[in-house]
Parts: structure tokens; sequence; C-alpha cells
């Protein structure tokens, strides 16, 4: 199975992690990121399409600053960040400018992707770049981010750029072989799962969560952005990054690293955009009715179909969709404020035809402005 992803797949997502590229000790380390610079090259040269999203800014700058420790808070993170960041490109230039391969740097916040126009802006930036045979090199915009637009870690920026670009692979090259079945750092008889066909509740909860001081997220978050891939439709191979060659050879068919399959279905850009990449800003609480007109009959949301209403919210905004129970089943954008849903929720729309503020739209959301998640 893995011989018919890895060797046909064209367009990459390769994510490198700080461990990989930079010791809070030492700074960047040079001769990885140009072992790493050599080996896209090359993958480039035999007609693939990279995109790399790149760590190691922060703990790129500790030493640029002179810092005596890891920085804890968000201003003292980005100023580090800001400080490093230069360093990094800097270095990548000069690597990828040895193996004759040019590079453009690409700095991205949430906020980007949560705006559709702007979403839409950064996909034809890095098609074109790609069409320019140049490797964009991704990184959260940390001297401008705040809580509110980051995206928390890159390996959750490197799988929305996988869906952005609509890649076949997702790589995340980290310091671990794989995703084993215990701990490997302190289970000698651990072993190495090659592939998964499904992440499960047992897979996130057994997900080991140390991580160290120069990443932001350890085996958890690498899980967490598989499974946001998969949902895209986007296989992810965990490979290890420190080892040199690896990364080409399993491409071309060599055992190494995990493989993560991708689901059967998948959801159109739009759908995906709304149900992955927005942050609902409130939650309707429907009927079992409402439920089954959504999810087994492809309708829109009426206003009859709903029990509760929660949070502030304006029109256009994204919504979660609960059922009885509180579990969340689907996300949309709603045509009106949480104010006026409120005011004719449990109505039915000849009710409510007439009144101020409702006579534009029959829906709450309209089913192609609906995505599922289950």
């Amino acid at each position: 199975m893995r011989d018919l992803i890895l060797p046909h797949a064209k367009r990459l997502v390769i994510k490198i992690g700080s461990s990989i590229l930079a010791a809070r000790s030492a700074g960047l380390r040079l001769d990885h990121v140009q072992r790493l610079s050599g080996e896209i090259a090359r993958l480039k040269q035999e007609n693939r399409e990279i995109i790399l999203v790149s760590s190691g800014a922060i703990v790129a700058g500790i030493g640029k600053l002179g810092l005596k420790s890891y920085p804890q808070t968000l201003p003292l993170k980005q100023a580090a960040a800001s400080a490093g960041q230069s360093c990094l490109i800097h270095a990548y230039e000069s690597c990828f400018q040895e193996a004759g391969q040019q590079i453009a740097q690409v700095l991205l916040t949430h906020e980007d992707l949560a705006d559709r126009k702007r979403f839409l802006n950064a996909r034809h930036t890095l098609t074109t770049l790609l069409q320019l045979e140049v490797i964009p090199i991704i990184n959260e915009n940390d001297a401008v981010s705040v809580d509110e637009i980051r995206f928390g870690d890159n390996d959750t920026l490197a799988a929305q750029v996988a869906h952005l670009v609509d890649a076949d692979l997702f790589i995340i090259l980290s310091d671990v072989d794989g995703l084993f079945t215990r701990d490997p750092r302190r289970d000698p008889e651990a072993t190495l799962i090659s592939h998964v066909t499904e992440i499960t509740p047992d897979i996130e909860e057994g997900a080991n969560t140390s991580q160290s001081q120069e990443s932001r997220g350890g085996m958890v978050t690498k899980i967490q952005a598989a499974k946001l891939a998969r949902q895209f439709g986007v296989p992810t191979l965990l490979l290890n990054g420190e080892t040199p060659g690896l990364l080409p050879s399993v491409l071309t068919g060599s055992e190494g690293g995990t493989l993560f399959f991708s689901q059967g279905r998948k959801l159109p850009s739009r759908k995906h955009w709304i149900a992955y990449t927005l942050r609902p800003k409130g939650q309707l609480v429907l009927d079992p009715g409402a439920v089954t007109a959504l999810t087994s009959r492809g309708k829109s949301l009426l206003p009859s179909g709903i029990v509760e209403v929660k949070g502030t919210f304006a029109a256009g905004d994204a919504v979660s969709c609960l059922d009885a129970d509180g579990k969340e089943f689907a996300k949309g954008l709603v045509n009106f404020s949480s104010d006026v849903v409120a005011g004719i929720k449990g109505r039915r729309t000849q009710e409510i035809a007439h009144e101020a503020g409702t006579h534009e739209y029959e829906e709450v959301i309209h089913r192609d402005n609906l995505a599922l998640l289950v």
C-alpha cells in the first residue's frame, strides 16, 4: 500500500521540526540545514513539487539575542522568532543556492487562512511559486501573532498548508523514527508502527505528550496534524529527519517511518475550510429531527430545528452544530446573528417570514455553507 502512495506523490508539504534544525545551546545546526536542503533539492529535481514548513526561528533567535533560557512570555518568544527568522532564512538561502534551487519566504497567521479571500490569495501565491520552480519556505508570522490568530504549533500550520495547496503527501520530519506501540525512549521493547489506517482514540491518548523546550509540541501535535490532514484526504508520513538519506529513500520504496493513510471521504475545499480552518464563534443545539435532516438527508438548517443558542456571533460567522448530547457533528456559516437566531429558534419558517431581519433567508445555515464532521 505504501508503494502506491509514496513514490507517486508529486506535491509534498514537508515540515521540519525545531529539534532537527537548531539547539538552544548551539543555535542553528547548519550541517543539518545543508543536508536536508540538498535532499529536498534532489526531490525537486525528480519532478516533485515541494512546500517547506520550517520551525527553528525561536531557538535560532535565543543565541542571537544572548538569552540565557528559553523565552516564556509571548512577547519574548516573538522577539526571539523575529531575530532568529532572518538567521534561519539566510541559512536556507545559502544552502539551497549551493544546490541550485531558488526559495521564497512566506509568513502566515491563522487569520490569513480564516478569511476566505486571504486563504485563496495565499493559495494563488504558493501555486504560482511552484509554477516558477521555487520552493516556498513557510513559518508562522510569530512577530504579529496573538492567541486569537495563532496556529499554536507548526505541525498544525503544516497540516493547514497541506489543505491549502491540495498536497498529495504531508511529511513531518522529527527526531523520532515514527509512531511506536509505546514510548521507545522509556520502553526498549516498543516497536515501530509502519502504517496507521485509522487514528483511534487509543492512538490519540497514547501519544507521548512530552516535549523539549526547542519544540512547541510533542507526538500529540503530530498525531493531531496527521488527523487533520487525513480528514482532507492527504496521507501523512512521520519520519526521522536526523537520519541522512532516509527521506529520499523512503519516498522511493524503502521502509521507514509511519504512514497515516487518508480517509476515503474528501470534502470539497470550501467545506473543508469551514470545517477545519474556521474557529466557531458560537454553538447551536439541535433537536433529533434536525440532526437527521443535516446528516442523512443533506438538508439546510431551519430555525425550527434549533433548541438552544450559545455564544455571541454575527451573520457570516462560523458556529458549531451540537446534538442533544452536546456532541459537535457539523460546522457552518450562519445567515443571522445570535440575537436573531435566539428569537426565531424552534419556530417554523412561515411564522417568521415577515419579521425584520429574517426575510432575506429561510435557512439559518444553508447546506452549501454546512460541513459535516462525522
